[in-house]
């Protein structure tokens, strides 16, 4: 793909990120996408077969997106991987623009919502989320060889994390207050124990 074609699909990715995440996938219509990213319906098919594709492609590029930028928080080379984990756990609860982080997340909008209607899509979100598990533990490990974290499984740390994450995630979109997220902040820094 030359560089416009690369421009066109990822703004049409984009600006269907901005109104999914805020409204669900099946609630964006294709006319509205395509109004809001000011496309013809012409340059939606020539990327992406279909919606279902489209948010298959959606979903592995938030996931590429996430992770690039995760790594920048996981790997600060200042910090122990104990205080790495807790910075990055941390950012769940910051706000940017008003909206909490925690609500940004595609996995916590999409999980429920997708894996009955799409089979791809749902395998992406576990695909995704998986390699989030895998960038988590291997932080663990850092903490374990730094002495930041005592020894334990970290595969399975990382998965209970990330789990009771984006349990405190779903609460506090259903109840709109972050009381659940600061628990769970409690409670990763009670798992991870005292820092050495």
């Amino acid at each position: 793909m030359n560089d416009k074609t690369n421009d066109t699909r990822q703004h049409i990715l984009d600006v269907g990120y901005e109104l999914i995440v805020t409204k669900g996938f099946t609630a964006v219509g294709l006319a509205q996408l395509l109004k809001s990213a000011d496309v013809p319906k012409g340059s939606f098919y020539h990327y992406f077969k279909s919606k279902e594709q489209f948010g298959e492609s959606l979903i592995e590029e938030y996931v590429r997106s996430y992770l690039a930028r995760i790594q920048s928080v996981l790997n600060q080379p200042e910090m122990n991987g104990r205080d790495c984990l807790l910075d990055y756990f941390s950012r769940w609860l910051a706000f940017d623009n008003g909206v909490c982080n925690a609500n940004k997340c595609l996995v916590v909008k999409l999980s429920a919502e997708v894996s009955d209607l799409s089979d791809t899509m749902r395998v992406s979100l576990a695909n995704g989320a998986e390699l989030i598990i895998q960038a988590l533990a291997q932080t663990l490990q850092r903490g374990i060889d730094d002495g930041s974290i005592a020894p334990l499984n970290c595969h399975e740390v990382a998965s209970q994390l990330y789990q009771q994450w984006l349990g405190a995630s779903l609460l506090n979109k259903l109840m709109q207050d972050q009381s659940h997220l600061e628990l769970c902040l409690a409670t990763t820094k009670q798992r991870l124990g005292t820092n050495s």
